[in-house]
């Protein structure tokens, strides 16, 4: 089931909603520094997030990474959800809830990736020197 057409469909809406953001925060996009300076992270939160939504993203892809790309991934995604919740609403700018709804689906895609790679979890707590 790890190469299942579900899975790369889960993969693969997890990395479009993540990908699709990087323009936003990388061009400054008004939405994007709003939050951002909401949130007092302006720009190093906006830049540094996207960074590592890149690096989920890639990680999600390549098979023997996909754990720990789903594992930063779902990070991400719960603190943007907490952001939400408890700082900039549900709904910021008249997006209708957009943003927090893509949010939700990615965390949801990765916590899918990760259960379905639970059994690889032990791997990442060994230090191999």
């Amino acid at each position: 089931m790890k190469n299942s057409i579900f899975t790369w469909i889960v993969k693969l809406v997890a990395v479009v909603i993540l990908v699709q953001t990087l323009y936003f925060k990388f061009t400054g996009a008004e939405e994007s520094v709003y939050i951002f300076t909401t949130l007092a992270m302006e720009p190093v939160g906006r830049i540094g997030s996207g960074i590592v939504e890149l690096l989920a993203s890639i990680l999600i892809l390549l098979p023997r990474t996909t754990l720990l790309g789903a594992i930063t991934g779902l990070g991400t995604m719960a603190g943007a959800i907490f952001s939400h919740i408890f700082v900039l609403g549900i709904e910021v700018k008249n997006d209708g809830g957009t943003l927090f709804a893509l949010a939700l689906i990615t965390f949801i895609c990765c916590l899918i990736l990760i259960i379905q790679n639970k059994e690889k979890i032990p791997d990442l707590l060994k230090f191999k020197i």
